[in-house]
């Protein structure tokens, strides 16, 4: 059986919702799809940086503008109470798709990096002491070291990191030794950007409650592409962003247990977050609009529940298989190339993306050279610099799968990295 004939849906139907991918490039950027060359079929494999928007998302955004276009819970007139059941129904949408009890549980944010700021101002600095300590991971994105690092310089809290392995997984008895008594939050990525690695965060939440800790797990790279739900994980806290997932930019989501939300304070104050304000005292609106303070990006988070909609359509467990199949058929042809270093655990056991990098030649002049040849990657440090330093190396290519790519652009993938390495040789 060939690798196509294992996809678990019609691929081709899922691409016909994507017009982008019909692109053709090479010509001069500042005139897309105008001629000048563009004679390269594209192939985007950056999906890990963002995906692409189906048209039935695209078309809610446009629905939204055209048809109902009003502020929320501010108007009484009807196209202000539309805009509002169509926001609400959103976060119900968002928090059925992630296991959460309610719309109560779920905070819509600019994106994840917003979402971890919200829970380390809003908590950290309240609740973080001189003597407590945070527990990170040596492979975690920039939205989460660099915020609890800055949130640790102001409280006087500790920061920690469980390392890496040389096969690139998660020490889980380096972990067992970090999360003390002192913990009050392990803060890890369910699945790295960088290494593709799916950390075990039901077993990092077990040591961090045991600890009477707390933990907040990074789903960027998660939520897009696999079934998650927040109960089965045991996660406090949970954040994930739209744009990775055929939904917009400007919208992500904060999952929080009700009682932490409820106990926290907010982190922006304005309109719409409160309920009762004088000259001397002001008091909260309810979960979760007490930390969504002005005009929310309603367009975007109705598109953001329209974009589940069509994930859920089509499958998460197939999503998940689909992505899978692709990500351990790049593994082992980068590997049969030969010259190429891949980083993280194998093919079949890693989420959706893989990086490598080629010998003699530098990330960006790899990611140039396939550019020519109409394979988009990412190339450089992916917002992990702590962990490329610890890999001794200053960036890496990844290239990253999604619901619409298919073998044969694995298989172009493979061909321009091949065509890359021999003209460095």
């Amino acid at each position: 059986m060939g690798v196509q004939e294992q996809y678990p849906f019609d691929v081709e139907a899922v691409r016909a919702d994507f017009p982008i991918l019909d692109r053709r490039v090479g010509g001069d950027p500042e005139t897309p799809g105008e001629g000048d060359g563009d004679d390269t079929p594209l192939v985007y494999l950056d999906n890990a940086a963002t995906s692409h928007t189906p048209d039935p998302v695209v078309d809610t955004i446009a629905d939204y503008y055209r048809g109902y276009n009003a502020n929320v819970h501010r108007g009484i007139h009807q196209l202000s109470q539309e805009a509002s059941v169509a926001y609400e129904q959103a976060h119900d949408t968002v928090a059925d798709f992630v296991g959460a009890a309610g719309r109560e549980e779920i905070v819509f944010t600019k994106n994840t990096t917003e979402a971890m700021n919200l829970v380390a101002y809003a908590w950290g600095l309240e609740e973080l002491d001189p003597g407590d300590n945070v527990v990170l991971t040596e492979m975690e994105h920039h939205s989460s070291l660099v915020t609890w690092q800055q949130i640790g310089k102001r409280t006087g809290a500790d920061v920690r990191f469980i390392e890496v392995t040389d096969e690139g997984r998660l020490d889980m008895d380096h972990a067992a030794e970090l999360i003390d008594d002192d913990t009050e939050m392990v803060s890890v990525v369910h699945v790295s950007n960088a290494l593709g690695t799916i950390n075990p965060i039901r077993e990092l939440a077990d040591l961090a409650h045991d600890r009477d800790a707390l933990i907040f797990a990074d789903g960027a790279q998660s939520v897009p592409n696999r079934p998650v739900d927040v109960t089965d994980l045991g996660v406090d806290f949970f954040a994930f962003s739209g744009h990775k997932m055929c939904g917009p930019t400007g919208i992500g989501a904060l999952y929080g247990r009700e009682e932490l939300l409820d106990s926290m304070q907010p982190y922006l104050y304005g309109g719409d977050m409160i309920r009762r304000v004088s000259f001397e005292e002001s008091t909260w609106e309810d979960l979760p609009w007490k930390f969504e303070a002005g005009t929310p990006s309603i367009a975007q988070g109705i598109a953001f529940a329209a974009a589940v909609d069509y994930l859920e359509e089509i499958g998460m467990e197939r999503i998940e298989a689909h992505e899978n199949l692709l990500a351990e058929y790049a593994y082992d042809e980068l590997s049969a190339l030969g010259g190429v270093e891949i980083y993280g655990p194998p093919g079949d056991d890693r989420g959706g993306l893989v990086s490598f990098n080629v010998e003699g030649v530098h990330a960006h002049d790899l990611s140039s050279i396939l550019n020519d040849y109409g394979v988009a990657i990412r190339a450089g440090d992916h917002c992990t610099q702590p962990l490329h330093d610890k890999l001794g190396i200053s960036a890496s290519a990844r290239a990253s799968f999604y619901v619409y790519n298919t073998v044969e652009e694995v298989d172009a993938l493979v061909d321009a990295v091949g065509e890359a390495r021999d003209l460095f040789a």
